[in-house]
């Protein structure tokens, strides 16, 4: 059998050579959003130089659904901003949209970007007493499935359900194929915390949750195992999830999905904001 070579598996700027200049045009988009957008920017949820986030309203709706989407970056790299353009198809469909920049590795690790989110997710009931559906790409598909698995009466002040349905794109749900990499170089995971992290095996969703796990059709077979790892581990536990792959989109081009008005992937998520 042959050894899986992970850092080819995981490192998607090796795979997709484009991946800058998808970067740019995501940035070009973002800039423009924010200029139009209904904007409450650079709100604070902690003391943090990085807990912050944005909040794009959707005009003319009061009462507004809520979706959070959480960026990716390896847990070491990415910022909100960047990514702002993924508010706009929501925003047009009555929807609100809050997205955070969180403490990176290797200032800190992985657990403690997992509680800047839950702080996060706390201020913003906080102040609209909306429970959100979080959306991830990549890290942030690990972090939306952290958010959905958490225990909130633990947390407290908030409601037991808070977060009741989570959409995952390219999910790197567990970390441990990363110790290997050139990937850990920052992340500093040994095969303690990254169990630790792992939501594959690590406390799960009550059995009235909703996950869903998106995964591109071609990124690489890891990406594609971890969603099917996650469904499976979550499904045998009671929990309500489905893997779903998006035909001809790499680790990048998947995100485009969320500014695409008519994508399938953009519409689940909307009927589950107003679920």
């Amino acid at each position: 059998m042959t050894a899986i070579d992970y850092e080819a598996e995981y490192n998607n700027r090796r795979r997709v050579p484009e991946h800058e200049a998808i970067a740019a045009r995501w940035a070009a988009a973002s800039a423009k959003w924010r200029q139009e957008a209904d904007l409450l920017a650079d709100q604070a949820y902690g003391p943090g130089e990085r807990q912050r986030f944005d909040l794009f309203r959707a005009r003319g709706a009061a009462d507004a659904p809520l979706v959070v989407y959480i960026h990716g970056g390896y847990w070491q790299r990415g910022d909100r901003k960047a990514q702002s353009f993924i508010a706009r198809e929501f925003n047009a469909r009555g929807i609100d949209v809050a997205l955070p920049s969180y403490s990176l590795a290797p200032a800190v690790t992985v657990a403690a970007i997992v509680a800047d989110l839950r702080q996060c997710l706390k201020t913003l009931y906080a102040r609209t007493k909306k429970r959100p559906v979080v959306v991830g790409h990549s890290a942030g598909g690990h972090l939306a499935a952290a958010m959905l698995a958490t225990d909130w009466a633990a947390v407290g002040d908030v409601p037991n359900d808070l977060v009741r349905a989570a959409y995952a794109l390219s999910g790197a749900f567990d970390p441990t194929p990363l110790i290997p990499t050139s990937l850990n170089e920052a992340l500093k995971l040994d095969a303690a915390s990254a169990s630790a992290a792992n939501v594959v095996i690590g406390r799960k969703p009550p059995p009235s949750a909703l996950m869903v796990a998106a995964v591109g059709g071609d990124e690489s077979q890891e990406f594609i195992r971890q969603s099917l790892a996650l469904v499976a581990s979550w499904s045998t536990a009671g929990v309500k999830a489905e893997c779903v792959v998006v035909p001809n989109a790499n680790h990048f081009t998947i995100l485009d999905e969320l500014a695409r008005a008519e994508s399938a992937v953009l519409a689940r998520i909307v009927s589950l904001a107003n679920g």
